[in-house]
């Protein structure tokens, strides 16, 4: 589940990436009133963590991805 929040956030930073790319628009410094904004920082910090640890997915096995728990 961790692993799940983590990519939905790393994707919502791509998202936002791709605004400033493509039209100079910030989505989290627009809503959280400016890219200082404290609030605003914690949510760049969070993504940027979400980031690397969805680096982590890329060096495990399938195997443990497909764990099946027993009843």
């Amino acid at each position: 589940m961790f692993d799940k929040i983590c990519l939905i956030l790393a994707i919502i930073g791509c998202l936002n990436w791709g605004l400033v790319g493509l039209f100079s628009f910030d989505l989290v410094a627009w809503i959280f009133g400016g890219s200082a904004m404290l609030l605003s920082r914690i949510v760049y910090t969070v993504i940027a963590l979400a980031g690397i640890w969805c680096i982590s997915l890329l060096f495990r096995s399938d195997r443990a991805s497909n764990r099946v728990v027993a009843d």
